[in-house]
């Protein structure tokens, strides 16, 4: 049986979508074994040797699929390395990217069993043309400005370092 790595990403607008399909190309640049799957379409994990958890902070939380995936792959996830790849602030202010880093803290301390073997948080997109109801009938979301604060050069070095690293005891590329 080869030796494979799962992506698992959630997505509002996009976003963490294509931040996936990134670590995916990355994985695979390194010499992974590499599948990808919205978390929806998760149905096991056994063949997999590696996990790596895409997802974004909305309003504070965890995208609900990912804490959906979480909560039912808990036991599998649990026997494999994992690393959670986290899209929050829309911004360079360091207060928001305090407030985020603190909700994300706190979003894992519900879930107390769930203990990723490396864990970021990086900047995510906001286009306000993109928002769906009811978000897109609060005027002052509306009017803010489309921005995009991705570090793509920070995310694939992040995923060919501490992410390889961690996986290359079980998973060899």
């Amino acid at each position: 049986m080869s030796q494979s790595v799962l992506i698992v990403y959630t997505t509002k607008y996009g976003s963490t979508h294509q931040v996936a399909l990134a670590v995916t190309s990355t994985l695979q640049e390194v010499g992974f074994e590499v599948e990808f799957k919205p978390a929806k379409a998760v149905e096991e994990l056994g063949s997999y040797d590696a996990v790596v958890v895409a997802t974004a902070l909305y309003m504070g939380r965890l995208h609900g699929d990912a804490r959906r995936f979480l909560t039912r792959s808990r036991k599998e996830l649990s026997e494999k390395p994992v690393a959670l790849l986290v899209l929050g602030p829309i911004d360079d202010v360091a207060k928001n990217w305090n407030g985020a880093r603190n909700q994300l803290r706190k979003e894992l301390a519900k879930l107390p069993w769930f203990t990723p073997v490396v864990q970021e948080l990086f900047g995510g997109r906001f286009d306000p043309e993109s928002l769906g109801f009811p978000l897109n009938l609060i005027p002052p979301l509306r009017k803010m400005p489309a921005n995009d604060c991705r570090d793509w050069a920070a995310i694939r070095s992040w995923v060919a370092g501490p992410v390889a690293q961690a996986f290359q005891g079980v998973c060899v590329p």
